[in-house]
């Protein structure tokens, strides 16, 4: 009698409530604010970052990246003297490298889509809907000992990319890609930490890339980073050396 009053009043009872977990639009919002916020995201109207990049051999380059809205991109590296130039200015590249002879040579489409994505400065993730992008939650996954959210972004142009945004920081920790190199597809890892904050927006200092199959990996460390320089018109113009 006692067993089937209990398994009435159990049957009976409501099912216990389980929260519910974050929505994308929470995940991003929440990225976005990590990162000082829409507006103050949207107040940067051209960036520079000075650092350093190291690869296997205790080879060193400094490098310098420039960025102007709304699409123009400039990354140059120097190597025992000699700089090699990447320009990106209203979806046309170009290339001026000493190690390939000083001729003017146009970028790769692959190159020229890589230099786009990174005159966004809000991110792919920003207005996500409105760029015509598709934003999947893939899960929980470790980056660096951390939890992070797996985001499985399509870009309007079919690529598909991940994004690991960590739980409890909101930052993007890691970005995986597959990457056309030398006419060969090739997946690669950027990896993000010693985030810091410059004029109350949040960036990476550390960048490791790895590629998938190569023990290889470049570490770019970021020494100085310049929110609105002035940067002369001359530097995201076609030429045969620096400006």
């Amino acid at each position: 009698m006692i067993a089937a009053l209990l398994l009435a009043a159990a049957v009976a009872a409501p099912a216990p409530t389980v929260p519910p977990g974050p929505t994308l639009d929470s995940i991003v919002a929440d990225y976005v604010a990590a990162r000082g916020g829409l507006t103050r995201i949207r107040a940067v109207k051209s960036l520079r970052q000075t650092g350093h990049a190291f690869a296997e051999g205790g080879r060193e380059a400094l490098v310098v990246r420039e960025l102007e809205r709304p699409d123009k991109t400039r990354f140059e590296f120097t190597v025992q003297g000699m700089t090699a130039v990447y320009v990106v200015n209203g979806g046309k590249g170009w290339q001026v490298s000493p190690f390939e002879g000083l001729t003017v040579k146009p970028l790769s489409d692959e190159a020229v889509a890589d230099a786009m994505e990174q005159a966004d400065f809000e991110g792919p993730l920003v207005d996500w809907k409105a760029k015509g992008n598709k934003l999947e939650l893939a899960g929980l996954t470790a980056v660096g000992g951390k939890n992070a959210y797996k985001l499985e972004l399509t870009l309007k142009d079919g690529s598909v990319r991940y994004d690991y945004i960590d739980v409890q920081s909101y930052r993007h920790v890691r970005t995986d890609v597959t990457r056309v190199v030398r006419g060969r597809p090739v997946a690669t890892s950027a990896t993000f930490s010693g985030h810091r904050m410059q004029g109350g927006v949040l960036f990476p200092t550390v960048v490791e890339v790895s590629a998938a199959g190569r023990p290889q990996k470049l570490r770019i460390v970021v020494d100085k980073i310049e929110l609105n320089p002035k940067i002369p018109a001359s530097r995201f113009e076609r030429s045969s050396g620096k400006n």
